[in-house]
């Protein structure tokens, strides 16, 4: 997936584009909030946006555990694919529907074809801003009272399965949000959804190693584009008492950057 290649709508033409906001289940159940900055974001491009009731897990976890969620996918192919764009804050789910489930289904069956129309049209947030060129208003100053050292945390799912992580620092770049690198910066945090649980002190250790390469940079606030990473790093920078944020980039980009030009 290449963040540059396609072109950027007019505002007209979006206005007559829909977009079904996958909005995830830990965005859902942790942070809706994540998910009306998403709206938010996408509106302010001029596209309708719409967040399909019956949409549900993308059965990522039961896919990564080795069971047949074929049945869950073409349910939510069926849901999603009246659609002309389906847009996901997280590179993990977009990557499972972009990536996974035209694996599912007989290459010569028509639920294989539904399944890729879907792929092609489905994209993870921050590569889709990028290529239909959002911009903030203004930009953050360095008297801005916001005024913070910002890292990108770069998701394993957004570097491997959607390869858009290079969408989110061109996205910070734009808002003129100063980054911060750290050591081992595309090595996972730990989290990979059950693997979390499987193996837990690998787990655990992997996260503190991520902390202390992120403390040691000076970095205050963490922004992702996957938000299990950041409640991950979160909790276990919580048990350390340690003082660093976690944003999701929808969240940075709206309070920061407001509507589109």
């Amino acid at each position: 997936m290449d963040s540059t290649t396609d072109s950027v709508e007019s505002t007209s033409q979006a206005s007559t584009k829909s977009i079904a906001l996958y909005v995830t289940c830990l965005i859902n159940s942790c942070r809706p909030e994540i998910a009306w900055d998403c709206v938010s974001l996408l509106e302010s491009l001029g596209f309708r946006v719409d967040i399909p009731m019956d949409q549900s897990c993308c059965g990522q976890p039961g896919y990564n555990g080795g069971h047949d969620i074929t049945a869950l996918a073409q349910q939510q192919i069926a849901c999603l694919e009246a659609f002309d764009y389906v847009v996901i804050p997280s590179g993990s789910c977009a990557g499972m529907i972009i990536n996974h489930y035209p694996t599912l289904f007989d290459p010569h069956s028509e639920w294989a074809r539904r399944s890729q129309e879907l792929a092609q049209k489905t994209h993870e947030l921050s590569d889709f801003l990028l290529k239909q060129g959002w911009a903030p208003k203004a930009k953050v100053t360095q008297t801005d009272a916001y005024e913070v050292n910002f890292s990108h945390h770069t998701s394993c799912s957004c570097r491997r399965e959607t390869r858009s992580h290079g969408a989110t620092d061109a996205l910070l770049q734009r808002l003129n949000i100063p980054l911060v690198d750290f050591e081992e910066q595309e090595v996972c945090c730990g989290f990979g959804g059950s693997f979390s649980e499987k193996f837990s002190a690998i787990s655990q250790r992997m996260a503190l190693n991520k902390l202390e390469q992120i403390e040691r940079s000076g970095c205050d606030t963490v922004v992702a584009a996957d938000l299990g990473c950041l409640l991950h790093l979160e909790a276990c920078a919580a048990r350390l008492n340690k003082t660093t944020r976690f944003m999701h980039l929808a969240q940075v980009l709206k309070q920061h950057g407001g509507h589109s030009q």
